[in-house]
């Protein structure tokens, strides 16, 4: 099913988005210190080619300490990337959820646009997962989260 929803996905539009991605992506490179965000830009934009079973998640979760992009450092970054190219592929999502909200058959392809908004606000300290893998890190997480508490009592 994942396979031909990502098929529907690309030839739908899905690729307009991808290569929107890919463009900032490029426009980031071209800036030198712009190249962090080019390289997210890259991996977000193959993720939004075929996004059906993958997931974007943070890197804490999955490895279960702070990095550079999670921390206070991707704050900054974050803040910075939603000033010169977030809210604008933000909005190019948003858009797109809205013409696939119109169609009734369109309504999973607009969920997913509406989460790839939302990464497109923040990405620095994201990764993209299968959905099995970020559902394991999810679990593992709590379930160290609950330990520490429980350490702290």
């Amino acid at each position: 099913m994942r396979a031909i929803l990502n098929f529907l996905w690309f030839i739908l539009g899905g690729v307009l988005m991808g290569l929107a991605w890919w463009l900032v992506g490029l426009l980031a490179f071209v800036t030198i210190i712009g190249i962090p965000w080019g390289r997210a830009c890259f991996v977000i934009g193959q993720f939004t080619f075929f996004p059906f079973g993958k997931e974007a998640i943070s890197r804490k979760d999955l490895n279960q300490r702070d990095d550079i992009g999670t921390g206070g450092l991707g704050v900054v970054g974050n803040i910075i990337w939603f000033i010169f190219a977030g809210l604008w592929l933000a909005i190019g999502h948003v858009a797109s959820a809205i013409a696939c909200f119109v169609t009734i058959i369109g309504i999973p392809f607009a969920i997913q646009h509406l989460k790839l908004a939302g990464i497109a606000l923040a990405p620095i300290g994201k990764t993209i997962v299968t959905k099995e893998v970020a559902a394991a890190a999810r679990r593992n997480s709590g379930d160290a989260t609950v330990a520490s508490s429980r350490g702290n009592d």
